[in-house]
């Protein structure tokens, strides 16, 4: 996979650090990760790529309304604020697309009949925003303790009109992009568990682009594993 990376993508390294571990064809900006800065959710995380910042809460598991109440199963339920206003049409296409990727790994059947709430407040938005809030609501789950059967990370790529393809892309190269797409992926085999996509591409563009976003998530694992490290060595 790699390799058909190499010879079939150019990988344009502008906005983030291309160095020896990462590998080549692989530009992500810079990442950085806190969990546990809030008192009241069970479980929180801020998530930083590059300039883009989310911050993230969880509750639960806890009492849910009867009226949302699963029998075999926690009910999980995702909002999210934006930087500025009330959420839109956006937001809550974000939020379902968040959701079905929490709820393909979250383990919910361990506790029926209770409510898991992700709650995410865009501090900043720089690119790949939809990325960063699924980074940031993974290290908030596991930060509060939520059984899941594997981690997961998102990973946008764009591509340019001469077919050039952008990693973990800024809002401006997003803006300039003639598609944009964006990749959930999971820590056991890297399957895919959500995409969603803006633009004009062929079938091969997608297939490098979903081949680029599984190379990439092991860097991104690889810092959920030495960020979780780092926390609970201090401890």
């Amino acid at each position: 996979m790699e390799g058909v990376m190499q010879t079939e993508t150019k990988i344009r390294a502008e906005s983030g650090i291309e160095s020896g571990p990462r590998g080549p064809g692989c530009s992500l900006r810079n990442f950085a990760c806190e969990q546990n800065l809030l008192s009241r959710p069970d479980g929180s995380a801020s998530f930083l790529q590059g300039d883009t910042s989310v911050l993230a809460g969880v509750y639960g598991p806890a009492e849910v309304k009867v009226s949302k109440e699963i029998f075999n199963k926690a009910t999980l339920e995702v909002n999210l604020r934006p930087k500025i206003g009330l959420p839109g049409v956006a937001e809550k296409s974000r939020e379902r697309l968040i959701r079905n990727t929490c709820e393909a790994v979250v383990l919910g059947a361990l506790h029926p009949r209770t409510s898991i709430t992700v709650v995410l407040q865009v501090v900043s938005d720089a690119g790949s925003l939809l990325a960063c809030c699924l980074n940031a609501a993974c290290m908030a789950l596991v930060d509060a303790g939520v059984p899941m059967r594997a981690l997961f990370c998102g990973v946008t790529c764009a591509l340019d009109s001469d077919g050039t393809l952008l990693l973990d892309p800024t809002a401006k190269q997003e803006k300039e992009a003639r598609a944009v797409l964006t990749f959930a992926l999971d820590s056991v085999e890297r399957k895919l568990l959500m995409s969603t996509t803006k633009g004009l591409y062929s079938d091969a563009e997608l297939q490098q682009c979903l081949a680029a976003a599984q190379a990439a998530s092991q860097h991104v694992f690889r810092f959920y594993r030495e960020s979780l490290q780092r926390r609970y060595s201090k401890s």
